[in-house]
């Protein structure tokens, strides 16, 4: 019988076909391509559009089909759910990793039988300079590993229990009722965010000076928030804190690079000759 082995996203992906090769095999490897942690999840069974509708309002690359994306990524779940092979599900402790688990435990919780999983955790990221060594939460997603890490945990794909399996489809479905703005992972329970938590802490880094919004971005990417942040949601929130009034931005406000940013207070502004009106 074949494997088909599951990544949360594209990265994690390459790095383990990469693991695969090395190991001279020639599993499939499927990459669902959704950050699971934030953005609605209501109804993201049923329709691929909720999902694809919030990315695209994320995203600020206007040439981008999520629609098209999303049904192709719902297309390949239902051909999963009606084949035979075997399935390795390989998650680290990050709630984008944990949420991609439950929730192909959830879409095959009818073959329990096929289910397999790998798991990874801090201990196994060899790389003393990762820079999840520093966080307080530990959270790592299976993207951070190297191909020789990934190689070197083949073997350690195990079936996952059907109490298990139960368990975790129906943690997905309350967290999909929940259906928080964003959702944060500590000792192993999902809880609810909002998005005002992101802002808060960028509007808390911001000062009357210009300084590079990819600063405030790192900060906020670092921080101990209970989940991993893209630095695509970080421009975004940028760029809605914006739209809001809250803050300033000059530069590319889709690309990191040129992009600065400074509080909106009115007086800090004023006294800036080149802080935009």
């Amino acid at each position: 019988m074949s494997t088909i082995h599951i990544t949360n996203g594209d990265v994690a992906a390459e790095s383990l076909r990469g693991a695969l090769r090395e190991a001279n095999r020639d599993d499939r490897v499927l990459a669902l391509r959704d950050d699971l942690a934030v953005g609605p999840l209501r109804g993201a069974d049923e329709s691929p559009d909720i999902r694809a509708d919030f990315w695209q309002r994320v995203s600020s690359d206007g040439t981008r089909d999520f629609i098209g994306e999303f049904a192709d990524q719902a297309t390949e779940l239902e051909r999963l759910v009606a084949a035979d092979s075997h399935v390795v599900i390989w998650h680290a402790q990050s709630a984008a990793d944990q949420l991609t688990l439950r929730r192909v435990c959830y879409h095959l919780r009818n073959s329990p039988q096929r289910l397999n999983e790998v798991r990874l955790s801090i201990g196994d990221l060899t790389d003393p300079g990762a820079w999840a060594h520093s966080r307080a939460d530990q959270a790592t997603s299976v993207g951070m590993f190297a191909p020789a890490v990934l190689r070197a945990h083949l073997r350690d794909a195990a079936p996952i229990s059907v109490l298990r399996i139960s368990r975790l489809a129906l943690e997905w479905q309350e967290v999909k009722q929940a259906n928080g703005e964003t959702r944060r992972l500590r000792d192993n329970t999902f809880t609810s965010g909002s998005f005002g938590e992101l802002d808060s802490f960028l509007l808390g880094q911001a000062t009357g000076a210009w300084q590079p919004a990819a600063r405030l971005a790192a900060a906020l990417m670092s921080a101990n928030i209970g989940f991993l942040i893209s630095d695509g949601v970080a421009l975004w929130r940028c760029r809605e804190l914006a739209a809001a009034g809250r803050v300033r931005l000059r530069g590319d406000a889709s690309s990191w690079r040129t992009l600065e940013l400074c509080a909106a207070g009115a007086a800090q502004c004023a006294a800036l000759s080149t802080c935009p009106d």
